[in-house]
């Protein structure tokens, strides 16, 4: 009997110092991949941070003397010096635009991308796959030739003002670029991918019986799609509405292209900082007021995941 119970003690022991090699040797193997992570993604983070506490210099760059301008100026536009405080307008229709232009994409992309998933995902297998490839071609080609075709399709001699003027519904061509809506088609074309991906994946694993069995306790269709098909699509609109919004709301080429000066969002903003402006700190500063909005999506993001799957156990 205390061989049997030595025996397994001895076991037990083999088996924990295993088990701790093991996870010993797990983080040394991603120890290369953890310090690439911080080097390359928390360093330039921790360098706009510091920079963000500085003086700009008179022709770019910084001046090592530790201040909070830069942050004072994204909200109130004579910064800290000036004789009365006033709101910066500009930053804040900018970033207001930016904002309503991200949850519009976000709206139309759902708009489009819900049946074009629902579709995809009722057509037999081999269908299905060759629906997904289609999906996924835009992903192929730069983003800049797909905003510029876009910018193509609605500039003055372009092919809508074109065909239009052709047809007889206009005698002058339409005013569609460097404006909000030339931003929204733009974007919602670009990222329209991002949301039918997800949907698919959820609507996918839909149990089509549920479907029947609504019918047939005579619910009709817009009963059967708010209280069956959203619920169980729920994953899938979260995980493409935040891929989106997320893209939207850091775009810099398509709404720089098809929206011009007149229609700027918040990495416009961030860039004329760096450049024109020369003035550092501040689109340091927005930078990270940006990554701030972008972290609190995500949280929230993770948050309704995270309710979601504990209301399904």
């Amino acid at each position: 009997m205390a061989t049997m119970e030595t025996s397994a003690s001895s076991a037990s022991n083999h088996e924990a110092l295993a088990n701790s090699r093991r996870t010993r040797n797990s983080w040394l193997l991603s120890l290369p991949a953890v310090l690439l992570l911080l080097i390359g993604a928390s360093g330039p983070l921790l360098v706009l941070l510091v920079c963000s506490f500085l003086e700009p210099g008179d022709y770019g760059g910084v001046i090592w003397k530790p201040g909070i301008e830069a942050w004072f100026k994204t909200i109130f536009s004579d910064g800290i010096g000036g004789d009365a405080i006033q709101l910066a307008d500009a930053h804040l229709l900018i970033f207001w635009r930016s904002v309503k232009v991200s949850l519009l994409t976000v709206l139309v992309t759902f708009a489009l991308g819900f049946p074009t998933a629902y579709f995809i995902a009722t057509r037999p297998r081999p269908q299905r796959t060759v629906w997904l490839f289609l999906i996924t071609i835009p992903f192929w080609s730069s983003l800049l030739i797909r905003t510029i075709a876009i910018l193509e399709m609605i500039r003055g001699e372009g092919v809508i003002n074109t065909l239009a003027i052709w047809i007889g519904f206009i005698d002058q061509p339409m005013q569609m670029l460097h404006t909000e809506g030339a931003v929204l088609l733009g974007m919602a074309y670009v990222y329209l991918p991002l949301m039918v991906l997800p949907l698919h994946a959820s609507i996918e694993r839909f149990d089509f019986r549920l479907l029947e069995a609504g019918y047939d306790l005579y619910a009709n269709r817009w009963q059967v799609f708010r209280r069956i098909v959203l619920p169980l699509a729920g994953p899938g609109i979260v995980a493409g509405s935040i891929l989106v919004f997320v893209s939207s709301l850091g775009a810099y080429v398509t709404p720089r292209v098809l929206g011009g000066d007149e229609s700027a969002m918040i990495a416009s903003l961030i860039g004329y900082q760096f450049s024109q402006a020369e003035n550092w700190p501040l689109g340091a500063a927005l930078a990270i007021l940006l990554l701030a909005a972008v972290a609190i999506v995500l949280v929230i993001f993770i948050r309704t995941l995270c309710a979601e799957r504990a209301d399904d156990r």
